[in-house]
């Protein structure tokens, strides 16, 4: 017997006939033979309209309060598609994410998983019972509060669940076949990936490709937890996140070496500060970033420019999530004098393109090939950032979908047909 964790995105529970369809595939599962625990989601774009509302109501709402409001959407997902289990003749015990165990801290909005103490879950299960469990929520350890762990943290519930539950497999269930060499949206040819490391599926996720996200595979990483992404609407197989493939100079008859490039990702919710006119001395550079993070902005890019002889002044350029721009923007304004730089420029019409393969560590050529595919494209380069594994652009916003397409041509990424079918509408 294994025990299973499923999780289901918004786009798979988006009506009752959707909730009705996902507790058949359920119960398919527990008659198998395993142990079952469901992380649900909010019904379709139900967290979106909590928001409008809230807004509605309040410019700046309380974290608190918003919290509060918006996982109720959670809470609506998993009552449905317990009395839709029920319906079907088994039985099912749904919780809240602080009844599941998920303890967090008490930053409203984002919060960060600290443990989970699984046992009403693990009672469940030892009662033969099937466990659903409202995602994207938890309980601060301090005040007791509940907290949100950010867009996409339904992913993250799942895995830590699984995690300290010693699951055999995290699914996770959204409304396309699996992960895809690129943007099926965008690429209509793009190949779907049966198999691929946490290491390039990370640097997929956090360079936009919104089927998993961030934070959970980190967590599945970190654990050795496969994940298994799979579309509710159809049977195909889906795709593996695992370990790293052994290459044959790691181990005797192991896989050939996997391709050099695993796919390409886009994100268009990033904006671009320049900070212009930096006096070009000793810990100005570091003022200015520690302020940042002072304000819990994540910083992405950065590029210094030469200092100007001059004047003894540089720019500053870094990208940022566009909706800590204001945030950002302000904190920095508060600095302008004791720093001393002239002005602050703000851009949110850019977009980020990223190639991605473990396979480029061992292939020169690479950024030649990509950069010339973009040239070719007559997409313009902004600012440029790599890991070992990743190559990110920044270009202008409307340059994103040409710049996608060209590089997934250029790397003969393109399937012979199009197999790429997006059955929902959100990715998740």
């Amino acid at each position: 017997m294994a025990l299973v964790v499923q999780k289901y995105g918004g786009s798979s529970v988006v009506d009752a006939s959707s909730i009705k369809r996902v507790a058949q595939r359920i119960v398919a599962t527990k008659k198998a033979g395993n142990d079952v625990v469901v992380v649900v989601s909010a019904m379709g774009d139900t967290t979106d309209e909590l928001l409008d509302l809230a807004q509605q109501v309040s410019p700046l709402p309380p974290g608190r309060e918003l919290d509060m409001l918006l996982t109720s959407g959670e809470r609506i997902s998993m009552a449905l598609l317990a009395m839709a289990i029920a319906n079907l003749g088994h039985e099912a015990r749904s919780f809240t994410g602080s009844q599941a165990g998920v303890i967090t801290d008490s930053t409203h909005g984002k919060a960060r998983i600290i443990d989970v103490t699984p046992g009403r879950i693990r009672e469940a299960l030892d009662g033969g019972q099937i466990a659903i469990v409202a995602g994207f929520q938890g309980v601060s350890q301090d005040k007791k509060d509940i907290t949100t762990l950010g867009r996409g943290g339904s992913d993250t519930t799942a895995v830590a669940l699984a995690a300290a539950l010693d699951g055999d497999v995290c699914e996770i269930y959204t409304d396309v076949d699996g992960i895809f060499t690129a943007d099926p949206r965008i690429v209509r040819a793009a190949r779907q990936i049966p198999r691929i490391s946490y290491e390039e599926m990370m640097e997929m996720a956090a360079c936009g490709a919104k089927v998993l996200h961030l934070r959970c595979v980190e967590y599945a990483r970190r654990f050795d937890l496969p994940i298994h992404v799979r579309s509710s609407f159809s049977q195909r197989e889906g795709t593996w996140v695992v370990a790293a493939r052994p290459t044959p100079s790691d181990s005797e008859g192991s896989e050939m070496e996997q391709p050099i490039i695993s796919g390409v990702a886009h994100d268009r919710s990033e904006a671009k500060i320049t900070v212009v006119g930096v006096p070009d001395k000793v810990g100005e550079a570091a003022a200015i970033f520690k302020t940042l993070a002072g304000a819990e902005i994540n910083i992405d890019m950065i590029v210094q420019n030469v200092s100007a002889a001059a004047t003894g002044r540089t720019d500053i350029s870094f990208t940022l999530p566009a909706t800590d721009g204001t945030t950002a923007l302000t904190a920095l304004k508060k600095i302008q004098d004791r720093i001393g730089f002239e002005s602050l420029l703000f851009d949110d019409q850019i977009g980020k393109v990223s190639l991605i393969g473990a396979g480029m560590r061992s292939h020169p050529g690479v950024t030649a090939k990509f950069f010339a595919a973009l040239a070719d494209a007559g997409v313009n380069i902004e600012m440029i950032s790599t890991s070992e594994i990743r190559i990110s652009v920044i270009v202008g916003q409307d340059e994103v979908d040409s710049a996608v397409s060209a590089a997934h041509r250029a790397f003969d990424l393109d399937a012979d047909q199009v197999e790429a079918v997006v059955y929902g509408g959100s990715g998740r």
